[in-house]
């Protein structure tokens, strides 16, 4: 998984020496795959005494967007059910992660330079406050639909008292006039002999030789039964005392929960992303005399607001690392304003020698730097961990959802 590290140091003549060292280190070795300029534009100090303030709240507003972005992924992966889709999806203004933090521009038009350093903090916290509110509502509908959705395919789908028999059952199969009805009866395949010894005399108002199997599988069979309608609830007690289940059945029951799955389908096409469905679609169903299965669902709302939001969500989170490289710039290297931000790309295996290598290059910043501790791998992640310089952590493990 590949990491950035974003680091400040003041622009004096050793610093700048160490950073033409860093950057020739780098192209010898493999401890970073990249090291270049991170744009921050010139930002309203303000007072100083506030700034601790505001790197308070700007430490909290990281650990909520970030969370943010987590849950986002992670939905995202629920609806497109691959993990792969979800890096494909997860764009930052139209172009991949990487590509977007090493080029990355601050947006004026949504943040403005000239506001307070607390505005703009306010202004990315309402952002990711408010996609956070609607991400819990609306995957809370999503999962409503699916959830309804399984249950329906799963009756239809189920065993042989509550499967649909859509596929099997033909109108001339029941017989129904003003007399006459026909029951479906489940006999489990161990009883066929027995039913079909004992059907005819679970009521005298049975019709002789009417049973016949429809369906069967694994568990047993379906069987047909006609008789009179005025018997029908003395066949059902009989047969329930012999073990045999008489089920409900009609062409327009069946039809009804059709109707009712494809209304779901159609709610849940409109949350879904374009794919084929995989366990959920695996179930058959008929409407309007046309069998679907395994259907591709065009692009839905759902995934559309997640792709969107999870950009601009993504998009507030740099800007508000750069809002903290800022800040805490201006209170470890003081005023006037003058330092250099720069993004280096690696990875966790280079993570311990390149937090090194940092250390030994900017130690002249702070010569009572700890760098004994090196057991947590993300500098600056470690609250027990003091750099010479400034350093923030923009993981890529957002995406890390498996």
């Amino acid at each position: 998984m590949t990491d950035f590290w974003l680091i400040s140091v003041p622009l004096d003549k050793t610093s700048l020496t160490s950073v033409e060292k860093l950057k020739r280190t780098i192209a010898k070795t493999n401890l970073a795959s990249s090291c270049c300029k991170f744009s921050i534009p010139d930002l309203k100090v303000g007072v100083l005494d506030s700034l601790l303030s505001v790197s308070d709240d700007l430490s909290k507003l990281d650990t909520l967007t970030e969370s943010v972005i987590k849950k986002t992924c992670q939905c995202m992966k629920e609806v497109l059910e691959s993990s792969d889709k979800v890096l494909e999806n997860a764009l930052a203004n139209g172009v991949d992660l990487m590509n977007f933090m090493i080029k990355f521009q601050w947006d004026k038009a949504k943040y403005p330079t000239s506001l307070p350093l607390s505005s703009l903090a306010e202004i990315i916290n309402k952002e990711v406050s408010q996609v956070e509110a609607e991400l819990k509502s609306r995957s809370a509908a999503y999962n409503s639909v699916k959830a309804s959705l399984q249950n329906l395919e799963h009756k239809l789908d189920g065993n042989l008292q509550t499967c649909s028999l859509n596929d099997v059952m033909r109108k001339e199969d029941l017989v129904v006039s003003e007399y006459l009805t026909t029951l479906l009866v489940v006999v489990a395949r161990g009883s066929y002999s027995q039913w079909e010894r004992s059907y005819e005399s679970l009521s005298k108002f049975v019709v002789p030789r009417s049973s016949r199997k429809l369906y069967e599988n694994g568990e047993g069979g379906v069987f047909s039964v006609t008789l009179f309608k005025r018997a029908v609830c003395e066949f059902k007690a009989k047969a329930q005392e012999s073990k045999f289940f008489v089920r409900d059945y009609s062409f327009d029951l069946e039809e009804q929960k059709q109707r009712e799955i494809t209304q779901l389908s159609f709610h849940k096409k409109e949350q879904y992303v374009s794919q084929t469905l995989h366990t959920l679609s695996e179930v058959f169903f008929l409407c309007c005399g046309v069998l679907l299965m395994r259907f591709s669902l065009s692009q839905g709302i759902f995934v559309r607001w997640l792709k969107v939001n999870f950009s601009e969500v993504f998009v507030a989170w740099i800007h508000l690392k750069a809002l903290r490289v800022f800040v805490e710039s201006v209170l470890r290297y003081g005023l006037p304003v003058n330092y250099q931000a720069l993004l280096l790309q690696t990875d966790r295996k280079h993570s311990k020698k390149l937090k090194e290598e940092l250390a030994s290059l900017f130690v002249h910043l702070d010569p009572t730097a700890s760098i004994t501790d090196v057991s947590c791998d993300i500098p600056g992640l470690c609250q027990q961990e003091y750099f010479s310089y400034i350093c923030f952590h923009i993981s890529t493990n957002v995406l890390d959802i498996s």
